[in-house]
């Protein structure tokens, strides 16, 4: 048995290694995580850069990945704890954005700002246990590649955009978007959708 098998087989000493990683009631891992763990484990490809005034809460046991030439702008708060995040090579996460996992986005992706991406759900239907107290589900967010997420959207978990799509500003996804679509609204419809016959965007039918 592998010790990462010991330790979740033990409730006891998983709830204690947790606690090692990361204060009680606290999403940010403890700094010799970040200083002497993170830096081994996750993989950040040539020519990626994390700005200086991010928040980057990252754990050891999910993936954190980010793609050569890929950046991440100030302000940014990218969290892996109950699921992991890969972002390809080539793409932007721009200022301000919350990215949760479980969430993959591919490459040559443009986030603007303001975007909120989160794999997580809390559950809320036990009436007599507080709600931050009840368990959490998760789902994986795909953004394939290509693809322009615009300002102040919201991608909810479970849902894929397809490759070279455009998401307008403002927009709450809460179903899958089909590849080569423009969807805008809250919840998110798609309005046009590339015709590789006639070679136009047209009016979705």
């Amino acid at each position: 048995m592998s010790i990462a098998d010991k330790i979740k087989s033990n409730p006891a000493l998983k709830k204690w290694v947790h606690w090692m990683l990361v204060p009680t009631g606290e999403a940010r891992p403890r700094v010799w995580v970040k200083l002497f763990v993170n830096r081994f484990i996750h993989k950040r490809h040539k020519g990626s850069v994390i700005r200086r005034r991010t928040r980057i809460d990252v754990l050891p046991f999910n993936a954190f990945e980010l793609g050569a030439n890929s950046i991440i702008e100030d302000f940014c708060t990218i969290n892996n704890g109950v699921g992991a995040v890969k972002i390809g090579d080539n793409t932007l996460i721009g200022m301000s954005n919350v990215i949760i996992g479980p969430v993959n986005i591919g490459h040559n992706v443009i986030f603007a700002q303001n975007i909120v991406a989160s794999g997580l759900n809390h559950e809320y239907r036990d009436p007599d246990v507080p709600i931050r107290f009840q368990p959490v589900t998760t789902a994986t967010i795909t953004v394939e590649d290509d693809c322009w997420i615009a300002a102040n959207t919201v991608l909810t978990a479970g849902i894929t955009i397809g490759k070279h799509s455009v998401i307008g500003a403002g927009s709450v996804v809460t179903k899958d978007i089909p590849p080569y679509s423009v969807a805008v609204g809250n919840p998110a419809k798609v309005l046009k959708q590339y015709d590789p016959i006639k070679k136009e965007w047209l009016k979705a039918i």
